[in-house]
């Protein structure tokens, strides 16, 4: 399974992003799907999530500004960032979780999109 994260960029205070990634592979099912993001020396934090059956949660902090949403049928996640700020600046990071063709339960992680917020 391979997560293609993109949208990230340089942007100025106030701005929108959106970013996407896309999984894709061979699996069962693609169940939860979540963004999280890290700056330097700091450990990676979780942004929001959505399940397979699109209950969503945004980290507390967040939820005026950031949305996360799905394309079911694309097998799509998608972070909706209004509003930026400079402390929004981080790399952002999308994880799945699946069901493989096994029938276990599999975890992978995205390479990573940056997003730098200037004042």
């Amino acid at each position: 399974v391979q997560l293609q994260a993109s949208g990230g960029g340089l942007v100025q205070a106030g701005a929108y992003l959106r970013l996407s990634c896309a999984a894709s592979g061979s699996f069962y099912s693609l169940e939860d799907m979540a963004w999280y993001r890290q700056v330097p020396e700091k450990q990676r934090e979780l942004v929001a999530t959505i399940n397979s059956g699109a209950t969503i949660n945004v980290e507390n902090s967040l939820r005026d500004r950031f949305t996360i949403s799905r394309d079911y049928g694309k097998n799509t996640v998608y972070l909706q960032m209004h509003a930026l700020k400079v402390e929004d600046t981080a790399v952002y990071y999308c994880h799945a979780k699946v069901l493989t063709r096994r029938l276990t339960w599999a975890e992978y992680w995205g390479q990573g999109t940056q997003v730098t917020v200037s004042s």
